[in-house]
């Protein structure tokens, strides 16, 4: 038995097989190029995107089934006949429709999406993105006219171009502020508020397949990279939890059979998985906008050069001596969604050092995690363990840092490529195999040796209040 994985993710498209052993293999990797054509929008090209997954399917020798993980939020707007996109995908980190969802949200319209769709209203989310397209791109405007424009998120096209099929799995769906999380299914008044016609967009189905089959091999499982990662991070009991650092950081804590009661604290409803005809497991969700784009954006300011400069600091915390960062550099997400706030330094002076910022610039992303962690603990029992991936988990100072902050332990997984791994893994199930291939075992383990002060954590709280105030 041998699967593949196609990780289609924000930077780059990467392949893997993962046999009944456990053993993952790379077998491809593809980097995307980013449009950026005004500030505040993140585009790709929808085209390179879908040559990338077929050269996935390309490189990797006979299969038995494929699975595919996707960005979440992005979408793409198409012509279902040709399959042709008529735009470029707009992607999650994009916030050219903040203006609209503050509208909504002045309007009151944030009491219906959260206690439908269980999300704010922010532009991070799909929806206000598909009416933007709807409004201003004049071959959509065009092909919703002839009743042939397709309108969703950059899964459904996958699909619909390797397959014929043109669906979607309840993972992502319940990313685009349009699917109830009470019946999995498109909600009437959801599309009335944000002016998505329904006949635009795919089915919506569970996350182990059936898709279709792409040159006689059946994909089997299609969901969110994010809740592919929880699933390869072997988080399943209720209050098992991860936080991937990647462009972003994005925490994912599971909720169990029973869907998880509208939060007033800014945390997100989700759906974490439904395999089969099996009853949905709920999850809730926190991101941080800027994770390893802040680290990757001050390394183009000059502040260090290898990364191995920023593994360790001889001085002590850079938020006890009184020098904070808040990495706010595209707004805050959970639980603020403050699109408005900016990222800022607090506490410099002449003797402040680059290694001084990029040590505030680390701790900075490591107290908003365990913000957004502390918010879901108080709604949801979490485990003492906290299990991350991503770049960078690989650093020795961050890594620490976060489990001091969190006062928890950090476990670091002892592969990189956990998103791949539950990608694989769900493609096996949705394939109908029983018993999966063990995980391996975590690569390291950070327990806090001095936890963070309420003193200090309200330091960075009130920073906090600073960067959103500054507009």
């Amino acid at each position: 038995m041998k699967v593949l994985a196609i990780d289609q993710g924000t930077t780059g498209t990467k392949a893997f097989t993962l046999d009944e052993s456990g053993t993952l293999s790379r077998v491809a990797g593809f980097e995307h190029k980013p449009y950026y054509p005004q500030a505040g929008w993140v585009e790709h090209d929808a085209e390179e995107l879908l040559s990338h997954v077929s050269a996935c399917v390309d490189a990797a020798a006979r299969v038995d089934a494929i699975g595919i993980d996707n960005q979440g939020e992005t979408i793409v707007a198409w012509d279902s006949e040709t399959g042709k996109p008529c735009t470029y995908a707009i992607v999650w980190q994009d916030d050219r429709t903040k203006d609209v969802t503050e509208k909504l949200k002045a309007d009151g319209a944030e009491e219906l999406t959260l206690a439908r769709a269980g999300l704010p209203l922010d532009p991070y989310f799909s929806a206000s993105k598909m009416r933007w397209i709807i409004d201003n791109v004049d071959e959509a405007k065009s092909l919703l006219k002839q009743k042939r424009l397709r309108l969703a998120t950059s899964d459904a096209l996958f699909l619909d171009r390797l397959t014929g099929t043109f669906a979607t799995d309840v993972t992502t769906a319940s990313r685009t502020s349009l699917m109830s999380l009470d019946t999995m299914q498109w909600d009437d008044e959801l599309l009335s508020l944000f002016g998505v016609p329904r006949e635009c967009l795919p089915e919506i189905r569970s996350t182990t397949g059936p898709f279709g089959e792409h040159r006689g091999i059946p994909i089997t499982a299609s969901l969110v990279d994010q809740q592919a990662a929880l699933f390869g991070h072997g988080c399943a009991a209720e209050g098992d939890a991860k936080i991937t650092f990647g462009t972003g950081a994005f925490a994912l804590a599971v909720a169990g059979n029973n869907r998880p009661p509208k939060n007033e604290a800014g945390l997100v409803a989700t759906v974490a998985w439904k395999q089969g005809t099996a009853p949905a497991a709920f999850a809730l969700d926190g991101a941080v906008y800027s994770a390893a784009s802040a680290i990757n954006w001050a390394r183009s300011l000059g502040l260090f050069s290898n990364y191995d400069e920023i593994d360790f600091f001889a001085a002590p915390s850079a938020l006890s001596r009184g020098i904070v960062f808040v990495p706010a550099l595209s707004g805050l997400a959970c639980p603020h969604w403050d699109r408005n706030a900016s990222g800022l330094w607090i506490g410099l002076g002449l003797d402040t050092t680059k290694q001084d910022m990029m040590q505030a610039l680390l701790e900075g992303i490591a107290l908003r995690a365990a913000e957004v962690m502390e918010t879901m603990a108080a709604s949801l029992p979490l485990r003492d363990v906290i299990s991350i991936d991503g770049g960078l988990a690989n650093n020795s100072y961050f890594t620490q840092f976060l489990a001091n902050a969190l006062n928890r332990t950090v476990t670091v997984a002892s592969s990189t490529e956990l998103t791949a791994m539950g990608t694989a893994r769900m493609a096996m199930a949705g394939f109908g195999v029983s018993s999966l291939p063990p995980l391996p075992k975590p690569a390291r383990v950070y327990r806090p040796l001095a936890p963070i002060s309420k003193e200090l954590h309200g330091r960075f709280g009130e920073a906090i209040s600073r960067a959103k105030g500054w507009k």
